[in-house]
This record gives C-alpha cells, structure tokens and sequence, in this order.
C-alpha cells in the first residue's frame, strides 16, 4: 500500500467528500478518486458505500483506518528522526476555547513561534463536540478546553491550571446589589450562555438544577464578546472566566454577582490522542503551553 494512497484514504474518510478531499489535498477530483480506487483494488474490498452523492465508510473502511493512521504517524516519525538535525516544519491544528485564545495564548505563541518559525499554526474554535473524532483523525493535533473533566478512553487529560467563573449582571441590576447571592435568586433570570465554551454552561445549569431553581429564557450565542455585550445592554445574565470580563467590570460595564456558594472554576485541560506521535514542534508547542498557562508559571519572556 503507498502511503499517498493511505493519506488520500484518511482524507476522505475524514471529510466523506472525494471533492472536499481533494480540495484539501490540492488534488484533482479524479486523482482521489484513482486512489480510492487503486486501494480497494488491492485490498479486495469496497472502502465507501457511494450513496448518491454522499458516502459512507464500509466495515472495511472502519478497520482499515486505524491501521492507516498508525502508518501515517510511523511515516512521519521516520522522517523526523532522520531529518531530526534539520529546523522543524509542518502545520499543527490547535483546538482552543475563544477565552484562552484571547486571553492567555498570545503570549505561548508568540514565544514559541520565535523558537520555532517553520512550524506553522491553525487556531480553531474548541468545543466537546466531535473533539474525539478529530484528534482520532489527525484533523486536530492538539486541544485545550475548559471543563472540569474529559472521559474518553483513547485521549491523554493534563490539568494545567484552573479558571474563576464569574456569573455576571448589567451594571446597576439588583443582585449585583447583594453582600451574598442564593442560587433561589436566580429564578425566573434569563441567561445568556455560549455554544463553543459549553462546559462552564453546564455548571451553571447543573448548579441550578440541584436547588431547584428554574431561570427564564436561554439565549445562545457563539461568542463570548457579543454575550458580555449582551448583558451589558440589560439581556440576561451569565456566567463567564474571570479573566474574560475583568477590564468591564473594572470599567463598570459588568457588574459581578457574590454567589452564596462562591465562584465556581474549571480547569484548563490540554488533550491528544493516546497514539498521536509528538513531532519535536508539537513537543515543544505542549511545553510552551504547560509554561504559559500552568498554574504560578508566567508566561514566557519576551526574547526566551
């Protein structure tokens, strides 16, 4: 099997899209399309079921494509170690919470992107859904989330450090009046909570639950901005990082409520898959994070 052919396989079976797959390998519809073919060729099986013009991986498909990505990754390992002399290259696709990405991940790239200029980095939204999946695939090589836990038996979990949620009010609401506020006074509040960054929600949501407390409407939005915007024009309340809305309510555009119970928190959890080979760039990206977003470490100096 030619590991092209391998490679062009996991594309598809990522995308389930021959025209996506080729797009994304700069391939002709054609050329992917001939590999596929040449695959199935050999091994005596179907690899997709075309269903019109959506297709499916076959049960050979299935099992073909751990072995595909094993591989792939023993391939790339190679490579590197032979050229280990040589800087580091490639793209890493990075799954970050927007939090992080604004508040604490400059400055991990920017001193990792003076250590390792070859190395180049995508950014993308980060959330539970589909997490597993895409670190499995190799369409993600690193993430980081906000939650208290992550259970998946094929991902490695480091803890780096915690996050302070803060539930937030629009200045002058009367809770935000309050020495201390019950979960009880949340009654009937409507909230505004974010999709992407869904794993403080449900502690919210969880919280409420437990002391019986039923708020008022839910808004959804995508982003933690237009949500602060949201309860600052008098929306709804939310809960929110700490370090996400402290410049407004020192400013007085948010105002904080004093939970009962007190702030909740979530930890930042850094995850990849149980059998992703580590690339020295990928190494080093994981240090840098451990460094700037651990707990007590600074971020990285300028100039390190």
């Amino acid at each position: 099997m030619e590991l092209r052919s391998l490679k062009t396989f996991r594309m598809v079976a990522a995308l389930l899209s021959f025209q996506r797959a080729a797009r994304a390998l700069n391939y002709a519809q054609s050329t992917v399309s001939a590999q596929v073919r040449a695959l199935e060729e050999e091994l005596g099986v179907p690899l997709f079921e075309r269903l019109g013009r959506a297709i499916l991986l076959t049960e050979a498909g299935e099992r073909l494509l751990p072995y595909a990505e094993k591989l792939l990754a023993l391939a790339e390992e190679s490579k590197a170690e032979v050229a280990s002399g040589l800087p580091a290259q490639g793209m890493l696709t990075i799954r970050v919470p927007e939090t992080l990405a604004i508040h604490r991940l400059p400055a991990v790239l920017a001193w990792f992107r003076r250590r390792w200029p070859g190395v180049g980095l995508s950014l993308v939204t980060c959330a539970h859904d589909s997490l597993a999946g895409d670190l499995a695939k190799g369409l993600t090589d690193l993430a980081f989330l906000l939650a208290e836990s992550i259970v998946a038996p094929d991902l490695k979990v480091e803890a780096l450090a915690y996050e302070q949620l803060t539930l937030v009010a629009p200045p002058g609401h009367p809770l935000a009046a309050l020495a201390s506020c019950p979960l009880a006074a949340l009654e009937g509040q409507d909230l505004l909570l974010t999709r992407t960054d869904c794993s403080y929600r449900k502690l919210l949501r969880q919280a409420l639950a437990q002391e019986g407390v039923r708020p008022g409407a839910i808004l959804e939005l995508n982003s933690t901005e237009a949500i602060k915007r949201c309860v600052a024009a008098g929306l709804g309340l939310s809960v929110l990082p700490r370090v996400a809305v402290e410049d407004e309510l020192r400013r007085g555009r948010l105002a904080a409520l004093n939970l009962e119970q007190g702030d909740m928190e979530v930890a930042v959890l850094m995850v990849w898959h149980k059998d992703k080979w580590l690339s020295p760039g990928l190494r080093a990206f994981m240090e840098a994070a451990r460094q700037g977003l651990g707990p007590g470490l600074p971020a990285p100096p300028p100039g390190a």
